[in-house]
């Protein structure tokens, strides 16, 4: 339940045995190789950066690998349900590369069916688009690429819908008495129409058209008529269609190989991280030469593997001066390690600072079960954390959401029970409905959020008085050791010094003279606090400071606690009025329609609403008082898989 210790590790070995030994790192799984910032091209000229040559490679073959397992979902589905585990296999089953060729073969092959049913579905669109061109013209009884004869000549045209046709064959036969103009079809908006006229008369027809919206049009260029045209069209559309059911069918046919393209995509995800780990040595003709972070716990395995090896290498502590560039990584027990996806959320410590777990975790499973107090919502989430713990076997992120949600529905069901609500008061409800004449007060409880306000108000506040001081605890130690005593005096205990002062005084203990000493003593410790660092006139602007901005942070930081009792008090309200609202037609079956779908509801926004609330007490009245962040992730080389769960590690 701390920070890891990390050692800084240097490592010189022979190029021959780059690749086995990143191997053997690989299934080692805890050594993270670093950016060379010590051994530059500039600095060490016979050194040079390892040309991974194959990556851009292997990351495209990984990428059809993938993209094949997306088709085969996508044209055969599997059926495997949210709870399905992911299949396990063994480390020295996923590294070998046997029989990676045939299984990139396959990728392509289909991705090469997926790429020919793209192209025949443009096809399809083009040929579709055809249609609807030819579709006014299909009443023509006239090859479509006939313009006409020696002497006359035949256009396809349009004329808008508004358009009197009776007015344009008048004009027409005015300007061309040869011409004819012959209507096709129509639809909302245009008239369809062949124009024919001799040749010497073609540009009085148009001149005596084109005020009224005449437009040529060019269905297209065919040897036949546009109905058999069209037929044509059909006859392809239906003959492509066919062709991607079968090309369909085919990549179908192979999701019997599913199986075995996810587990060989696991198998280049890994060769990827071991090519980008290769990426950051640095080498000579014969020898490479790696740095990198080793958790101190794990210096005994890292030697182990080496001593295969002709190598030398050295680990040593990092320098102070270092810590901002060493990676954090905590180490927790079951119980503390769910928060690891809240302190992600915010924020890792800083390498020199203190693991947050271990401090936030019994106040943030506290406060989410007070917030939510609820039995009925605290047994669903407990339900639903032991059946996807127990079913399905989520990794680190989700493992450690459902590790949350187990322990904040345990939480949830004790203060329920301390509270007596049952999905509010559904118990009571129903037993009024059944008999009016019950004299059941339901279930029994210690206090209920809307009777004991008060208490649960003042209850919550303490919580928040205990947690803040608490961090100040936490940042007193820190101080002490690091040396700093004089403000851990100044800072906190002055602090401590003054609310014991206050509540002596309120109960009338401690006083001489009538004086209230601590108080007093407090008081004169805040007044050195407040000007101890500064200089003339500044003293008096700093004890201002020190004074306002101490009292008003302390204090608002207590009465932000008062959000416990409001969510308490806001989740059971509106639980109870849905109840009553159900209940009003004294029908049970009404009751539990209405009261099921408004404590789902009031479920799900609590669900979410404590979590955040939550957070925020944490990451801002508590983190505030100790915590030092920005830590950066411990990224090891290692395995890691999309597709499988490597079942042991073959070292």
């Amino acid at each position: 339940m701390a920070i890891v210790k990390m050692k800084k590790l240097r490592l010189l070995a022979m190029s021959a045995d780059r690749e086995a030994l990143l191997r053997e790192l690989l299934l080692l799984g805890c050594v993270e190789v670093s950016e060379p910032t010590e051994l530059s091209e500039e600095a060490y000229p016979a050194l040079s950066r390892c040309d991974s040559a194959e990556l851009a490679r292997v990351k495209a073959q990984h990428a059809e690998l993938t993209n094949a397992v997306k088709l085969l979902d996508k044209y055969a589905p599997e059926k495997s349900g949210f709870l399905k585990p992911l299949p396990e296999a063994e480390a020295s089953e996923l590294l070998d590369e046997a029989k990676l060729p045939q299984d990139i073969a396959l990728a392509e092959k289909i991705m090469e069916l997926e790429e020919h049913i793209r192209r025949n579905g443009a096809e399809v669109q083009r040929e579709q688009s055809q249609l609807e061109s030819l579709a006014p013209w299909l009443p023509l009884d006239l090859p479509l690429s006939c313009k006409g004869t020696e002497r006359a000549a035949a256009m396809t045209a349009s004329l808008p819908a508004a358009v009197n046709m009776t007015d344009a064959d008048a004009a027409l036969g005015a300007a061309a008495p040869e011409a004819q103009l012959f209507r096709v079809s129509d639809d909302k908006s245009l008239h369809y129409v062949l124009l024919v006229c001799l040749k010497e008369e073609q540009d009085a027809a148009m001149e005596a058209l084109r005020p009224m919206g005449l437009n040529l049009m060019s269905p297209g260029e065919f040897d036949c008529t546009a109905r058999q045209a069209a037929e044509r069209s059909e006859k392809k559309i239906a003959d492509l269609t066919r062709e991607n059911g079968e090309l369909s069918a085919a990549i179908a046919a192979e999701a019997p190989h599913r199986a075995e393209l996810k587990l060989r995509a696991d198998t280049l995800a890994t060769k990827i991280a071991r090519a980008e780990a290769e990426a950051r040595l640095m080498q000579t003709e014969t020898s490479v030469c790696l740095q990198g972070w080793v958790p101190a716990e794990k210096e005994q395995e890292l030697a182990g593997v080496l001593a295969k090896y002709d190598c030398a290498w050295e680990t040593a502590d990092p320098a102070e001066d270092e810590y901002p560039d060493v990676p954090v990584k905590l180490k927790n027990n079951r119980f503390t390690r769910a928060m690891n996806m809240v302190t992600e959320m915010y924020s890792l410590p800083a390498y020199d600072g203190v693991d947050p777990n271990p401090l936030m975790a019994p106040f943030f499973i506290l406060f989410y079960g007070i917030m939510l107090a609820d039995m009925g919502y605290g047994i669903l989430m407990i339900i639903a954390a032991l059946v996807i713990l127990g079913k399905k076997k989520p990794r680190a992120g989700m493992r450690n959401f459902f590790e949350l949600l187990l322990w904040c529905g345990i939480s949830t069901t004790i203060w329920g029970a301390i509270t007596g609500g049952f999905f509010g008061d559904m118990p009571l409800q129903i037993a009024q409905i059944i008999n009016p004449e019950t004299t059941w007060t339901g279930l029994p409880a210690l206090f209920t959020p809307l009777n004991d306000t008060i208490m649960i108000l003042l209850g919550a506040m303490v919580l928040g008085v205990i947690q803040i001081i608490t961090g100040m605890i936490i940042s007193v130690v820190r101080k002490v050791q690091a040396g700093q005593v004089a403000d851990a005096i100044w800072d906190e205990v002055t602090w401590w010094i003054i609310l014991a002062g206050i509540a002596l005084a309120v109960l009338g203990i401690g006083s001489v003279g009538g004086y209230p000493v601590v108080l007093i003593v407090g008081l004169v410790m805040l007044l050195y606090a407040g000007t101890r660092n500064a200089k003339g006139f500044g003293k008096i602007t700093s004890l201002i400071g020190t004074v306002y901005n101490g009292a008003t942070g302390f204090f608002s930081d207590i009465l932000s606690y008062a959000r416990l009792m409001a969510l308490m008090l806001a989740g059971s309200v509106i639980a109870q009025v849905f109840n009553t609202i159900g209940a009003i037609a004294g029908n049970i079956v009404v009751f539990l329609i209405i009261s099921i779908a408004g404590n789902a509801l009031n479920f799900a926004l609590n669900l979410l609403g404590c979590f955040v609330h939550d957070l925020r007490l944490q990451c801002l009245e508590y983190f505030g008082k100790f915590y030092k962040d920005g830590g950066r992730p411990f990224k090891p080389l290692a395995i890691n898989t999309k597709f499988v769960n490597v079942a042991t590690t073959d070292k």
